[in-house]
């Protein structure tokens, strides 16, 4: 063959080799230019195992080829170590170069962990010379980048030899918040500033926020040492879990930490890792963008090109937001073979880019969970599943018209006063029966005279019981659901929500006046999750208790969200396996509500109103009927 036919040739082969490349590309820009610039930036995190895969160009370019074909990306963080493991500075900038070249934005990242097997172990901060291999890790990466994230090992939960002699008789929380705020300051931020001083530094904190400081995490201090958060918004499966972190958590927690160091907050952190489903990985992006996070990471970039998998969907091939057909089609239309989790993420993020924007800043019932408070832990993600939109906060919120109190709010030694002050104010309290036990003799009877009893009972129907009279059924329990006793002296405090037992009555919702204000007392399920078993009824009168006068609220089953925004939008997603009916209540008489996924108008009805057994407050309000699929959502906007 001539050289002519030689290089013919060649450009055949290599027509051939760079058309899924080609198609990839243009189904990325594609994907683009379906939406909207999006208001938040799309990461994705690179372990040091696969920065130094890198090494390899041709994988490299490949994959990245597959990988931004899927998903478009804004920005990757390169790790630089991660259990004894360490990328050489100059592969690390052969990556940072390729990236740019990409239009890419670049930053690094660390994981200081100190092994990864078995369970997570961290470094042993006591020894002098694990202090010291970081504080030189942390010199390392500063001199390759200006902005540097930590993934969420930054902790401290060994119990050696040297840590039990340097934790003398102080107790292991204290010790070890004060021990990583040293290390943050010291061995962290001051030695990569040190190295070199533009650096930014980002703590990203886990999802198991009630636990922080237990392994020395410190949501009061290392806020005002770092220079960002970051949220861990990956719930993932809510069931087989370790952790049995709920849905919710993962847009909940975001406006938590916006509340701990205001206009810190960056992004959320989202991984592929134990679900059984394919639409609780999109649920979980979704969630982080409802929340209004800056920047979505995806962890991480190997798993992102790994194979996904539709998994146990028991609706099969009704209706959904995420279609798997649509997602086959675009991995096809990529040059894929099969749907990577980059598709999954691509097809997820650009269903919400063109009216996320839209959304303004969340609202939800103000809740008070002081720093470091342990007390029915996350039991606030419960409550945001059976449709409360709840905005948590490490301060007390004192001019909210509406504070919900979990037993958390024990840690603080004056939340009675502060209780007796809202109430005194004409405005609304709502404690859970845990933190009533938990404030017994503690100036709480001042209040109200209610007595907490421990024995359980098994609650069958429910009775909403406000005013004189029998009162009105509001339903059944999918099964007995386990209750503390709440006993209340009649006449004194009321039980507007009755929980029937074998023919006895126990409240569910007690109901007590204090100055100006109403008290609220609601009784919490032994087990969080058997909210989830209350009748709709039950639940559409509990929330008309607990949510006040907020502008929204919903009629729905359990396992329906609102996220609620202070523009007139609202989201309502629901996590069912099935088809649900809702009704949106919006207060005012604003006649039609926007859907900002289609445009369509939907018109409301006047709502019967009126003071019914569920409602004891009159207030003029529309209602909108919706209906979701299985795992689906529906955004809306009040219309002039």
């Amino acid at each position: 063959m001539n050289v002519r036919g030689v290089v013919a040739a060649g450009l055949v082969l290599m027509a051939l080799w760079m058309a899924p490349q080609v198609r990839a590309q243009g189904a990325n820009q594609a994907g683009t230019r379906l939406g909207v610039q999006a208001p938040f930036k799309t990461a994705v995190y690179i372990p040091v195992s696969v920065v130094l895969k890198m090494r390899d160009r041709a994988w490299l370019e490949s994959s990245w080829a597959q990988l931004s074909g899927q998903v478009h990306v804004d920005k990757v963080y390169i790790e630089t170590y991660r259990s004894r493991v360490v990328a050489d500075g100059p592969l690390i900038e052969e990556v940072k170069k390729f990236f740019a070249s990409k239009g890419v934005e670049v930053a690094g990242g660390i994981c200081y962990s100190d092994s990864d097997h078995g369970q997570f172990v961290s470094f042993t901060y006591s020894k002098p010379a694990d202090r010291a291999y970081v504080k030189s890790i942390s010199e390392f990466v500063a001199r390759h980048f200006d902005e540097v994230i930590l993934d969420d090992f930054f902790f401290a939960n060994t119990k050696a030899v040297s840590d039990i002699a340097a934790k003398g008789n102080e107790g292991w929380t204290d010790f070890r918040l004060t021990e990583m705020d040293g290390v943050s300051r010291e061995l962290v931020v001051g030695a990569m500033r040190a190295a070199n001083p533009k650096v930014k530094v980002i703590i990203k904190f886990p999802n198991w926020y009630e636990h922080f400081a237990a392994d020395g995490y410190d949501l009061q201090e290392q806020p005002k040492i770092f220079d960002g958060i970051y949220a861990g918004t990956e719930t993932r499966d809510p069931e087989e879990t370790d952790q049995l972190l709920q849905q919710y958590e993962g847009y909940e927690i975001l406006q938590y930490f916006e509340h701990v160091d205001p206009g810190k907050m960056g992004g959320g952190w989202v991984d592929t890792y134990d679900i059984r489903y394919v639409d609780r990985y999109s649920e979980q992006l979704w969630l982080t963008v409802f929340g209004k996070a800056k920047e979505m990471t995806l962890f991480n970039y190997i798993d992102l090109l790994g194979e996904a998998k539709p998994g146990e969907r028991a609706w099969g091939k009704e209706a959904s937001d995420v279609s798997w057909k649509r997602i086959e089609e675009r991995a096809k239309g990529g040059g894929l073979s099969a749907p990577t989790y980059a598709s999954v993420a691509g097809d997820a993020l650009d269903r919400v880019k063109p009216f996320v924007g839209k959304l303004g800043k969340p609202m939800g019932i103000a809740s008070y969970r002081p720093y470091h408070a342990v007390g029915e832990d996350f039991l606030h993600n419960f409550l945001g599943m059976i449709g409360i939109p709840v905005d948590l906060s490490p301060v007390f919120p004192k001019d909210a018209p509406v504070v919900l109190l979990t037993e958390a709010a024990k840690s603080d030694p004056r939340i009675v006063e502060e209780m007796k002050a809202q109430l005194m104010a004409g405005r609304t309290v709502v404690m859970t029966s845990g933190l009533l036990r938990a404030l017994e003799g503690k100036g709480i009877e001042d209040i109200v005279g209610l007595r907490y009893n421990a024995a359980p009972v098994a609650v069958t129907k429910f009775i909403g019981a406000y005013g004189p009279g029998a009162g009105t059924p509001l339903g059944d329990a999918e099964k007995p659901i386990l209750i503390p006793q709440v006993r209340f002296f009649t006449n004194d405090a009321w039980p507007v929500i009755r929980g029937i037992a074998d023919g006895n009555g126990f409240p569910m919702v007690l109901m007590d006046d204090y100055g100006k204000g109403k008290l609220y007392v609601l009784t919490v399920p032994d087990n969080f999750a058997d909210l989830y078993a209350l009748p709709e009824g039950e639940l559409d009168a509990l929330r008309s208790y607990v949510m006040g006068d907020f502008p929204v609220r919903i009629d729905a089953p359990a396992k329906v969200s609102l996220f609620a925004y202070d523009n007139g939008t609202m989201v309502v997603e629901s996590f069912r396996d099935e088809p649900v009916e809702v009704t949106v209540r919006v207060k005012g008489r604003v006649a039609r509500l926007e859907n900002l996924q289609t445009g369509a108008v939907v018109e409301g009805t006047v709502s019967g109103g009126g003071k019914q057994p569920q409602a004891p407050m009159a207030r003029e309000e529309m209602a909108f009927k919706v209906t979701l699929p299985a795992h689906s959502f529906v955004a809306l906007k009040e219309m002039e």
